[in-house]
């Protein structure tokens, strides 16, 4: 597979996330938002900034290579 910035910016933005947490990425899933340790700390955050497009996801424990 052909790797591109965009998902090369991708799997920075997640290897930059904390680990076990809640993240928000943006639309494009190259930015890290914001993060906490509910859904609900993450939600309140975005709602906070005003923004309503993000990705919301829960990180794994530990990163697996297949993972990414």
């Amino acid at each position: 597979m052909k790797r591109n910035a965009q998902v090369d910016a991708r799997i920075a933005a997640l290897l930059s996330a904390p680990l076990d947490s809640w993240i928000a990425l943006s639309d494009d899933e190259t930015r890290l938002v914001a993060h906490g340790a509910t859904y609900q700390d993450v939600v309140n955050k975005l709602d906070e900034i005003g923004d309503e497009s993000s990705v919301v996801l829960k990180t794994p424990p530990n990163w697996l290579p297949l993972a990414l």
